[in-house]
């Protein structure tokens, strides 16, 4: 006899615990590997994973110019410590990392980056639960970033400070949740080779948003949403004397599903409409079709491949604008060719549509890489990529590629 809806539903959670939970299939990135995992290093309750990450990389354009492209050999060390507690219930983590990069010719590009955190979750009862979390970070913007300011002596630097609070209650059939962020951007100013300020005051801002949503489980393995955002974003200073501060509000309203298909596929798929408005009429407003989505597919236990689309609104640092659209759409393969030896391939491609100015940026990302875990101390891995953008229009972009190969070993306890 066929089982009920109400039944099926009863028995998924008495075997799961959660009606929201797609954890039918482990994808290959996330699937354990006890030989190949780092033992860790008890402290009390707590267990610290202390990792070092050693990259040596050729990269063939690293001013990201049109003409004349310079390629250089960078050396980059990523030391890493994470503590994680081991509760039964709860949760607690902190991290601390940094990236020192060391450039063979060109050591202008040299830079320190480092930053910590943590973060911790609460668990008020078996469906409810509160999380926070707070960050710092010291960041070098990439020569490659549309906002990134051309011919400065070197990459422009930046702080960013973030936090969030988010809860989730779930409760048979229904589960709410809901996340406050905010993220602090304080961006260094750049000189040129002629010694001029490149002042970049007007990119400092304050991001703030809140998001709510309700699932309604409408079978185990489906449940559909509604989502609703609303942001802020506060700038400190105008982008010069003519053009006043990007100040705008904006909004994201979605709806979708969540699902997973027996052992084949899982994923969340989210439309709607977004728009950003600017407190000053010099900027017009942003507004159209929104979309959040990622698919993974399992054609094998050893194979995961997964696709992601979004269309969202950003922050320009570029003058005369206030944003852009940007859409993206991407697709990642890693297969696990050994237990111990894993395979990746990724092609991304995405379009920035600017408000206010005429330009469109088209930009295509693709890479290779490999993966060899000798033991669960030590992994090397390799890597190619190749990254190109096309601007077209009068406002301002330029075409380059980048291409980069990179080797790295990892040393973790």
């Amino acid at each position: 006899m066929a089982q009920s809806t109400t039944g099926s539903l009863a028995q998924a959670q008495s075997q799961s615990g959660d009606l929201f939970a797609r954890d039918r299939v482990v994808a290959v990135r996330d699937r354990p590997r006890p030989d190949y995992e780092a033992l860790g290093v008890p402290v009390g309750t707590f267990m610290a994973y202390p990792r070092l990450q050693a990259d040596a990389e050729y990269n063939d354009n690293i001013f990201a110019v049109s003409n004349g492209a310079d390629g250089d050999w960078i050396v980059r060390l990523k030391p890493e410590i994470s503590l994680e507690s081991g509760w039964s219930r709860h949760a607690l983590a902190a991290y601390a990392r940094a990236t020192i990069s060391r450039y063979q010719d060109f050591d202008g590009e040299n830079s320190e980056d480092y930053g910590f955190g943590a973060t911790g979750r609460l668990d008020a009862t078996r469906g409810s639960n509160v999380a926070a979390g707070v960050d710092y970070a010291r960041l070098t913007e990439p020569r490659t970033s549309s906002n990134a300011p051309a011919s400065t002596r070197e990459p422009i630097s930046y702080d960013m400070s973030s936090a969030y609070l988010a809860g989730t209650r779930s409760s048979g059939r229904v589960k709410l949740s809901a996340r406050a962020d905010s993220r602090v951007y304080d961006y260094k100013d750049g000189v040129t080779l002629g010694g001029t300020i490149v002042d970049q005051d007007n990119r400092d801002r304050t991001v703030s948003s809140l998001t709510g949503r309700g699932d309604y489980a409408v079978s185990p393995d489906t449940a559909v949403f509604v989502q609703l955002t609303g942001n802020s974003r506060d700038y400190d200073t105008a982008t010069s004397a003519l053009l006043p501060a990007r100040d705008s509000e904006g909004y994201e309203a979605l709806v979708g599903a969540n699902f997973e298909v027996g052992a084949l596929s899982r994923g969340e798929i989210a439309v709607g409409y977004i728009s950003q408005s600017f407190d000053e009429a010099a900027y017009d407003e942003i507004s159209g079709f929104g979309a959040r989505a990622q698919l993974e597919w399992f054609p094998t236990q050893l194979t995961t491949v997964t696709t992601t689309a979004s269309r969202t609104i950003e922050d320009a640092g570029i003058a005369g604008t206030g944003g852009y659209l940007s859409s993206a759409v991407g697709v990642q393969v890693d297969h696990e060719l050994m237990r111990n030896v894993l395979l990746n391939a990724n092609l991304t491609l995405a379009k920035d549509q600017y408000e206010g100015i005429d330009r469109d940026d088209d930009r295509l990302t693709a890479s290779v890489g490999a993966t060899y875990l000798l033991n669960r101390v030590v992994g090397i891995s390799v890597a190619a990529s190749h990254f190109e953008q096309s601007s077209t229009g009068r406002g301002g972009g330029s075409d380059f590629d980048v291409n980069r190969l990179s080797v790295s070993l990892v040393a973790q306890y």
